[in-house]
C-alpha cells in the first residue's frame, strides 16, 4: 500500500510541474514568437521579407525539433494513459498532433483573409444605414481587391482546405470587426488607401502589416487562437514562417502533405523505435541515473532520454551533438528547471559509453 500510495503522488508531483512549466512556457514561447516577428521583419511595415527565407520555410513545412515535440507529446499521453481505458493507436495519435498544425495554419490564413474582406462588409453597413452620410457612401474598399489576397482565395488547395476544416465555424466575428476598425485608423493603412494603383510589393507590405502588428501582437486574437488550438505555444513561431513563406508564394504549399516523405518517416520511426525498444533503452539509461530512483524521474526526462538514445543508436545520420543539444532544449522547455542539465549529463555519458562499446554507428549526414 506504501509504495502504491509513493507512485500515486509521484505522478501528481509529475503532473502539477508539467502544468505549471506549460504555464511559464506559454509566456516565454511569445517572447520567442515576438522576438522571431522582429528578426524577419525589424523594420515593421516598411521592411521585406527575405523571399528565399520564406519560401524555403513554406517547402521544408514542419520542422524536426516540431516532430521530436509531437513524438515527446504522444509518448507522453501514452505513458499516462488510464489502463482501464483502451489506449489510442501511437501512429494515429502523432498524425492527430501532425493535422493540428493544419489546422491552426489554415485558421491563420482564414482570419486574415476574414480581416482585410471585411472592408466590403464594413461598406455595405455604412451604406445601409437609414440616412447616410457622404463619408458613409464612400467607404474605401481597396484592401479588400488586394491583388495578393485574391491569389490566395483563388489557390485550389487553400479552397479545398478551408471546405475541409470549416474555420467560419471557428471565427470570431467581432474580433475581426475591431481588427478591421484598429486596421483602418493606422498610417500604414492610410498610406495604402492613398495610393490609387496598386502595386505588388505594396499588396504584400500590407498584408504582412496585419499579420504581424495586427494579428500577432494582438493579446486579444492570441488568447482567441490559445483557445482554439492547444498547439498554439509550440507551433506558433513555426507557423508564422510557413504563414510568411505562403505570402510570398500562394500555391506553393501542399496542405496534404505537411511532412516530407523523410520527415514523415523519422517520425513514424522514432515514436516506433521508442515504444518497441522502451526496456532497452531503460537498461541503458537506469545504470547511470547514480542515487536517483529512476521512479522518482520527471516522466519527460525519461522520454526524452529515451528519445536521444533511440536516436544514437537508430539513426544513424543524425549527428550526435545534434542529438543531444535538441533533447537539452526540449528539457529546459518542456521538462522542470534542472531538467536540461540533467538530460545533457545522462546523455553526455551514454554517447561516450556507446562510442568506446563500439556501437554507435554514424554516416556522414551530408551524404547520406
Amino acid at each position: 500500500m506504501e509504495s502504491a500510495r509513493i507512485l500515486v503522488t509521484e505522478k501528481l508531483r509529475q503532473t502539477f510541474l508539467f502544468i505549471i512549466n506549460k504555464f511559464y512556457i506559454k509566456t516565454c514561447a511569445w517572447i520567442s514568437v515576438v522576438f522571431f516577428i522582429y528578426c524577419i521583419n525589424p523594420g515593421g511595415y516598411h521592411c521585406h521579407l527575405n523571399p528565399i527565407f520564406a519560401a524555403s520555410k513554406v517547402l521544408g513545412m514542419i520542422s524536426r525539433r516540431n516532430i521530436r515535440i509531437k513524438v515527446m507529446q504522444t509518448l507522453y499521453t501514452m505513458g499516462t494513459w488510464d489502463n482501464e481505458a483502451k489506449a489510442p493507436e501511437p501512429q494515429k495519435l502523432l498524425q492527430q498532433h501532425f493535422d493540428q498544425v493544419r489546422s491552426l495554419f489554415v485558421y491563420l490564413i482564414y482570419f486574415l483573409t476574414e480581416v482585410t474582406r471585411y472592408a466590403e462588409t464594413y461598406s455595405h453597413q455604412r451604406v445601409s444605414k437609414h440616412l447616410p452620410t457622404t463619408e458613409d457612401m464612400n467607404v474605401n474598399i481597396k484592401i479588400a481587391g488586394n491583388e495578393l489576397l485574391w491569389k490566395m482565395l483563388e489557390d485550389p488547395a487553400l479552397k479545398e482546405q478551408f471546405a475541409k476544416e470549416k474555420p467560419q465555424q471557428y471565427i470570431d466575428k467581432e474580433l475581426v470587426r475591431k481588427i478591421y476598425l484598429a486596421l483602418t485608423e493606422t498610417p500604414e493603412y492610410k498610406n495604402y488607401i492613398s495610393k490609387g494603383a496598386r502595386v505588388p510589393a505594396e499588396e504584400k507590405k500590407m498584408l504582412e502589416f496585419i499579420l504581424n502588428d495586427l494579428l500577432l501582437a494582438n493579446e486579444l486574437f492570441v488568447s482567441h487562437a490559445e483557445d482554439l488550438f492547444f498547439n498554439w505555444d509550440d507551433d506558433g513561431e513555426m507557423i508564422i514562417q510557413l504563414l510568411a513563406g505562403y505570402l510570398q508564394k500562394p500555391g506553393a504549399v501542399n496542405f496534404k502533405q505537411m511532412l516530407s516523405a523523410d520527415k514523415e518517416s523519422f517520425s513514424k520511426s522514432l515514436l516506433k523505435t521508442v515504444l518497441e525498444k522502451d526496456k532497452y533503452l531503460e537498461e541503458l539509461i537506469v545504470p547511470k541515473l547514480k542515487n536517483w530512483d529512476p521512479e522518482r524521474i520527471a516522466l519527460l526526462d525519461m522520454i526524452l532520454m529515451k528519445m536521444g538514445v533511440s536516436e544514437f543508436l537508430y539513426f544513424e545520420t543524425i549527428p550526435p551533438k545534434v542529438t543531444i543539444n535538441e533533447y537539452i532544449d526540449l528539457a529546459k522547455d518542456y521538462s522542470t528547471v534542472q531538467s536540461g542539465h540533467f538530460v545533457n549529463g545522462i546523455l553526455d555519458n551514454i554517447h561516450k559509453e556507446l562510442v568506446e562499446q563500439g556501437k554507435m554507428v554514424k554516416v556522414d549526414y551530408k551524404k547520406a
